[in-house]
Parts: structure tokens; sequence; C-alpha cells
């Protein structure tokens, strides 16, 4: 068996050595080719939502392909006379027209049309939680910041790309989430006013924003993602992957499986992903345009939910009380600011964090193993808590479904909102925190007492004790491989050196944050060689 795989091994180099030969390749390419078939991915279940996002984005460029081949982007308004009865003779928009004889009257357009939309849901999905993996791991850590960074930029782009394209079918839906984009735009002080009329081609409406969204939508976003995509992957092979902890995995190797069954493998996780994609398009219906009709200025959807992504925006938007500040003769709308600084801020913090987490532990060294999350309790509570505030915001999107379906009132579940917006992250870190130093004592108590057995013996003097069992040394090695970093202390200046303001405050802030990571009570020694050698030596029979 083995002489036989030996052969299939030495066949394929032999393979990939003749086409590079067949086309000319210069013998670097060929070591190239060589090296990268003996490389080994780690094998885990988490990396595969880095393929779920390029997988729905090839799903997404190529049904964007198809449609793009019957969708008119125009504002220009013609008479309705396709398959749909209750519309037909009905003055609509170009783009709305086409979108609709998209969805009847073009075979399969329905169908690909939705598998459209759900593949830009489940695209924005993967690359966020894909971000979460990376966070609550560590993988961001040197020499991965600039992948951290891409991964971000992704995310922002994806949710644009998302944004531009709901509004393409002019229909009252989007029609009333670009109203609402638009009062964003013009709370942005002095230059707000110039980008909604650039944007819409005129005061709003206007009569450009679908052609030139069209644009973003379909050339220059795509581009964007296309080039950060390919900056990711060139920083992967370069950097090689991250690994979990576990018996053989050092920052100078990666355990995993070869090229080819990897190859393999992803082949049919691409068939898969779409496949599950195209099988929810047929069978759960997503923006039925014909049901909201085309847009008009002097009405509003009822009801009216933006995508998932975009309703951490729309949730502050809805619960931020209607504020307006007078200055100077110009009046600031609060209401639709102070939302979106919020919301800014909130995916600047995520960015921001790697390069905050790295000052405050100094540590600049190059990482490989992952961190478990219970080992790194304040960056996990700080995820946790970042979620709950999107969670609670997303719950905000949805306040009058909410009071319909639950027959409340709406200003109770709007004030509910607001509370959650600044009780439910507090909450949240501290629960996980607690959470995550009880995993951490438990894990400390199981290397230094053993596995329960779940047997109870009698001692001669009659006291009950249960049986534990030595863990081997792979639990061992997993349990406390990890490195707990020590708080910065901040040391004064001695003698004549002297230290400005602002240097000895970012020293001092430092030293805070540092003892908030690791100093008492933000993690649980783990157990020295030390300590698991006396113990271990009392527990001999």
């Amino acid at each position: 068996m083995s002489d036989r795989s030996t052969r299939g091994e030495k066949s394929a180099e032999g393979a990939g050595e003749t086409v590079a030969e067949w086309a000319g390749a210069p013998q670097g390419v060929v070591e190239r080719m060589k090296s990268g078939a003996r490389r080994a991915f780690p094998d885990h279940w988490s990396f595969l939502l880095g393929e779920i996002c390029l997988y729905s984005f090839v799903i997404l460029i190529v049904t964007g392909v198809y449609l793009s081949l019957h969708f008119h982007p125009s504002a220009a308004m013609v008479q309705y006379q396709g398959s749909y009865g209750p519309l037909r003779g009905h003055m609509v928009s170009e783009a709305f027209n086409s979108a609709m004889k998209i969805s009847f009257d073009v075979r399969g357009g329905l169908l690909v049309r939705q598998a459209h939309h759900w593949a830009a849901l489940i695209f924005v999905g993967s690359v966020l939680v894909h971000m979460l993996r990376i966070f609550f791991t560590g993988a961001f850590r040197k020499p991965r910041r600039l992948g951290w960074l891409i991964g971000f930029l992704l995310l922002i782009l994806a949710m644009f790309e998302g944004l531009t394209g709901y509004d393409l079918p002019d229909d009252l839906l989007s029609g009333t989430g670009l109203a609402v984009v638009n009062g964003t735009i013009l709370s942005i002080p002095v230059v707000g006013t110039y980008i909604s009329m650039y944007l819409f081609g005129g005061e709003f409406p206007g009569s450009e924003v679908i052609s030139r969204f069209n644009t973003l939508h379909v050339l220059i976003i795509p581009a964007f993602m296309l080039a950060l995509m390919a900056a990711y992957f060139v920083l992967a092979r370069r950097n090689k992957h991250a690994q979990y902890p576990g018996p053989g995995r050092t920052n100078k190797n990666v355990v995993g499986i070869p090229l080819k069954v990897r190859a393999v493998k992803s082949a049919g996780f691409f068939f898969l992903v779409s496949g599950t994609i195209f099988a929810i398009a047929a069978v759960a219906q997503i923006n039925p345009i014909w049901k909201y009709g085309p847009f008009r200025p002097d009405q509003v959807s009822a009801g009216s939910q933006p995508d998932w992504y975009m309703g951490v925006a729309d949730g502050l938007l809805r619960v931020m009380p209607g504020w307006e500040v007078n200055l100077w003769g110009h009046t600031l709308a609060l209401d639709n600011l102070v939302p979106l600084m919020v919301a800014g801020g909130l995916f600047l913090a995520m960015a921001a964090y790697p390069f905050i987490e790295s000052w405050v532990t100094k540590d600049e060294g190059e990482q490989h193993i992952l961190d478990r999350p219970r080992n790194r309790p304040v960056r996990t509570a700080l995820g946790v808590a970042w979620i709950s505030f999107y969670l609670v915001a997303l719950i905000g999107a949805a306040n009058d479904i909410i009071a319909i379906r639950l027959h409340v009132a709406v200003e109770s579940v709007t004030w509910a909102v607001r509370i959650g917006l600044f009780l439910v992250p507090v909450v949240a870190f501290f629960i996980t925190k607690r959470w995550a130093l009880g995993l951490q004592r438990r894990d400390r108590d199981t290397v230094l007492h053993g596995r329960e057995t779940g047997t109870i013996r009698r001692l001669p003097h009659g006291e009950y004790v249960e049986v534990h069992e030595p863990l081997s040394q792979d639990q061992l090695h997993l349990l406390t491989q990890h490195v707990q970093h020590k708080p910065i202390e901040f040391v004064p200046p001695e003698g004549g050196e002297s230290l400005s303001a602002p240097l000895t405050l970012a020293r001092r802030l430092r030293a805070r944050l540092s003892r908030c990571f690791y100093g008492e009570g933000a993690q649980i020694t783990k157990p020295s060689v030390q300590e698991y050698e006396e113990t271990t030596s009392r527990h001999e029979p």
C-alpha cells in the first residue's frame, strides 16, 4: 500500500514537472510547484469558513454575470408589459422592468436572482464568522496583522457591495432603504449635501443613482475584492498556515494533510456549498419585488427590513432619539450622525484590536499556534461583548415587526433596545470572562489531579474518594502549552531622565491595560512543572 502511494506521489510530481516544462517555465517555477505539492494543510472544521467565503463569492460572480446580461441600470420610465398581471400597464423604471423580466420571463432567471441574493447573505455572514474565528483564536498576531486588515476591508466592501446590489431593482423596499441612506449622508457635516447631490445626480431620488450603483456593484467593488483576496492568498502562502495546539505542533512546523487530499476535499466542498445555495434559492423566496411594486418617492414600504448585515446601522437609527443641535447657524442631525459614528466605531474597533493587544503585551514574535479562547479571557469577553452589541442593534432594526408580532407598543421595544445597548455588552463581558476563568481553573485541576473516572474507593479509615486517572502527555501538552503574559508595570524615570507628559500618560495607560488583560483576576496561573511533580508524587501509592 505504501509503495503504491509512493508511486502515485512520484507520478503526480512528474506530471507537474512535465506540464511546467511544456509551458516553458523556468526551473524556479518547477521547484516551487514541487514544494507546494509537499505543503501540509491543517485539517480542522473551522478552516472551512474561509472556503465558504471563497465559494459563495464564486457563485456571486457567476450568477452576477448572468444577471448583468439582462439587467438595464436606468431610471428612465417605461410602461410595464410583462407577465405579472397586477402591474401591467403601469409606468416603472427600466431597472425595475428588467428585474421583473428576469424574475418572470427569463428562463431560470428567478432561480439565479434568488441564488445571487442568498449567496450574498452567506458570503457576508461567512466573512464575519471567519473574522470572529481569527479573533477568538488569536490568528491575527504577527505575522498575520496585514491579513487581518485585508479581511476587515473585505468585510466592509462586502457590506457595501450588498447595499449597492440591494438598491438596483428600484422597487419600493430598496427605495425606502435609499431614503435612509440619503438621510444618513445628509447628516455628515460640511460635505454631506455635496455627496448626496453627486450620488443621486441631484436632489433625492435623482436620476443617476441606479447607474452609479451599478458601476460600483459590477465593476469597482468586485475589482477591489478580487485584489484583496489575491493579496490574502499570497500572504497565507508566505506566512504558512496557523494551526490549533496539539501533539507535535510547534511554531516551526505544520501538521496536516497533503495538498492533493486537501484539493479533493475542497472540490467536494465547493459543490456542497453551491448545491446548498441553489437548494435554498429554489425553496425559500427572498426579495419578491413584485409584491413591493416600483419605487415612488411619496411612498414608504411598511415593515421594511434591511439585509441582516446592515441591521446594526438601521437598528441604531431606529432607537436613536430625534436630537438636533444648532451651531453657528447650522443644524447637526444627531439622530443620524451619532448612529453613523457608533456603527463606524464598532467596526474600527475590530480593525484596531490586534495592534492594541500587541502594544499591551509587547508581543512581537511570530505566532503560528492558535489560542484556545478560554486561555485569553479578556479578549474572548471583548469579542462576545462586540457580538452582543451587534445583536441588540439588529433587534432594534425589527422593532416594528416585534411590536406587531408580540402585541406590545413599539416604544417599549425601542426603550428595551436602548437600555440593552448599554447593559447587555457589559453583562456579556463579565459572564464570558468568568466562564473562561472557570474553564481555566478546571484545566488546572485536571492537570494536577488527573481525569475523573467515576470510580469511588473507600480508604482504610473510612473516607470515600474518587479515583483520578493521570492524563496522557498529549493531553498535558494541550492544557499547558499556552504562554501566559505578565502584566507590564509602569516604572517611573530615574536619575536625570525626563519624560514628556504624553509619553508618561501613554506608559501609564499601557501598564493599566496590561493589568486588565493579564493581571490578577484576568487569568488563572497554569501549573508549573514543580507543582505537577509534587502533586503527582503525593497521589502515587
